[in-house]
């Protein structure tokens, strides 16, 4: 059934939940056939609202900020598997009674705050950050395994011992990567920290494992997966982010204005990239949209502009079918994993709204947003 999105309020996200049950379907049969824990990484998707429906099929969620463990214990009733680059001291107490298990980024920090871990009145299974020193990202800004990164330990920093009463390993060195990549990665973490496994009762994969995506090998991961099970009998953890997410939505736009600059026409949207979509920008990407394609000789085609004052708030030229008019919507595909967690008020430009497809074909609109909105992250 197609949606038809001139009902929907411009701007907004719109999620579709079919898609994401069929997501989520997938990556519980993973969780079944292997014999893991497959979490919801919040730092990629973290829309609420549909926690609920994420707890029915997977096994919980991962924080990496005393909030994002707090909305998991409040919204999906369980607590977080928690990773921090650091700790803030005044907020570890709290952020352990919302943890089952924290992973520490350095030895020294976790051997600083072992007493308190220790103390606590719940258990809370500790567990370091690893480097293994290999990664297949070529972007440096989402490699974890970049020289001098600050993520993780290498294994020259154990002398050789795993640190008393560390209980599991966690690496994450992939993004959005296939199962063939998770093989390599593997292999080296085993190279270099095999040996501390027989130790361990958890071992946590990371994230970047995008088994939704049409040509994942999962048969492969699965695999993989088992074979580790075997060989060494410890839990095995993986906390995909965009794989949960994946294709289940679009951003709405509107076009506002069209303005034509040196021989340039550009479509002004009623969205901001740098507000709405940074990583269009940061990484970058460009976007799938309906209807329209690369540039096309003898086809009009059109910068995108978004509505801040950002000079550089726009997307390179984009061929449409037909000539763009003030009010026409512009479909942005795949916009609810890391969009929407990365959006923010620069230029208190008017933010999404929140919007789900029910499977009924209904059309929810979960949260919009105002003045207040913007006001209240200021003072």
């Amino acid at each position: 059934m197609s949606i038809n999105y001139n009902a929907c309020p411009s701007p907004s996200f719109v999620l579709e939940e079919a898609r994401l049950r069929k997501n989520l379907v997938l990556l519980q049969h993973v969780q079944q056939e292997a014999d893991i824990s497959i979490i919801l990484a919040l730092k990629a998707f973290a829309m609420w609202k549909v926690f609920p429906l994420v707890g029915q099929y997977l096994s919980g969620a991962t924080a990496s900020s005393l909030h994002e463990a707090r909305l998991i214990f409040e919204e999906m009733g369980v607590k977080a598997h928690t990773y921090s680059p650091a700790y803030i001291p005044r907020e570890l107490e709290e952020l352990l009674g919302y943890s089952s298990h924290i992973t520490f980024n350095s030895i020294q920090e976790y051997e600083r705050h072992r007493a308190q871990l220790e103390a606590f009145p719940s258990k809370v299974s500790p567990g370091i950050r690893v480097n293994p020193e290999y990664s297949t990202v070529e972007t440096d800004l989402y490699n974890p395994a970049v020289p001098g990164s600050r993520l993780g330990e290498m294994v020259d920093a154990f002398g050789g011992k795993l640190p008393d009463g560390v209980e599991g390993l966690h690496f994450h060195t992939l993004c959005e990567s296939g199962a063939e990549d998770l093989e390599k990665l593997l292999a080296a973490f085993e190279q270099r920290f095999g040996h501390f496994i027989p130790q361990l009762k958890w071992v946590n994969f990371g994230g970047g494992h995008l088994i939704t995506r049409k040509d994942y090998n999962v048969p492969l991961l699965i695999k993989l997966l088992r074979d580790f099970r075997a060989r060494y009998g410890v839990e095995v953890i993986m906390e995909p982010g965009s794989a949960v997410a994946w294709e289940t939505g679009v951003l709405v736009a509107s076009v506002l204005d069209i303005i034509e600059s040196g021989g340039t026409k550009t479509a002004i949207l009623d969205v901001s990239f740098t507000a709405h979509m940074p990583d269009t920008l940061e990484m970058p990407y460009r976007p799938v949209i309906e209807g329209a394609s690369d540039p096309v000789e003898n086809r009009p085609s059109y910068r995108l502009g978004g509505i801040s004052c950002l000079a550089g708030d726009y997307l390179e030229e984009y061929g449409f079918e037909n000539e763009l008019q003030v009010g026409d919507r512009v479909i942005m595909k795949d916009m609810i994993h890391y969009t929407m967690v990365k959006t923010n008020h620069f230029n208190g430009v008017l933010h999404p709204s929140i919007c789900i497809r029910k499977e009924d074909g209904n059309l929810e609109v979960v949260r919009t947003f105002t003045y207040e909105d913007y006001k209240n992250r200021l003072s």
